[in-house]
């Protein structure tokens, strides 16, 4: 099994190769993000049945969560799995369907400078205050958001370059590889 076989086959025109290692490393840590948030939560819910709670877990517990949803969020915009409104979209063609599918895009890079800008902001500021019961700074949770807007804007831009260039609309291909015809 290959490193990539993660990596979303689907709208390939959309995509550069140089991005799928990133894609692949993302997808292993929402993997890492999600496995952890259950482990975590089983290990508070039994430790506080038993009369002996962990108290730090829950702070571990909300780090694998808020990891876990932003870079989701990233990888879903890598992979064009939401943010869009794809269903109206799609059943356009011509210039029509160029500007909404840019329209929609460009929206979503707004809002991933917001999360870049203002989320680096918020990580700045949570030097000056501190997790409980651990003492670490709560920057070390609000990095995600930055990342996560700088992600998006990565993927985003990929996906409009390559749009511009190929056209938005393309024969989808699998939604994943284990669908790929023999």
């Amino acid at each position: 099994m290959s490193y990539y076989a993660v990596v979303s086959p689907r709208q390939r025109h959309l995509k550069w190769r140089s991005f799928d290692a990133l894609e692949a490393v993302v997808m292993v840590l929402c993997g890492i993000a999600i496995g952890g948030f259950t482990i975590t939560v089983f290990f508070d819910v039994t430790t506080r049945a038993i009369g002996h709670p962990w108290l730090y877990l829950q702070e571990v517990t909300s780090h694998f969560f808020v990891y876990g949803v932003f870079l989701g969020s990233a990888a879903a915009t890598r992979r064009n799995d939401h943010l869009y409104l794809s269903a109206i979209v799609e059943t356009l063609t011509g210039r029509t369907r160029m500007f909404f599918e840019t329209f929609t895009r460009l929206v979503v890079l707004a809002v991933a400078c917001c999360l870049l800008f203002f989320g680096f902001i918020n990580f700045l500021h949570g030097f000056g205050s501190k997790r409980m019961p651990s003492l670490t700074p709560e920057s070390t949770l609000t990095a995600a958001i930055p990342l996560c807007g700088l992600l998006v804007a990565l993927f985003t831009v990929e996906q409009l370059v390559n749009g511009w260039r190929n056209g938005f609309a393309r024969d989808e291909g699998p939604a994943h590889a284990s669908e790929t015809p023999a």
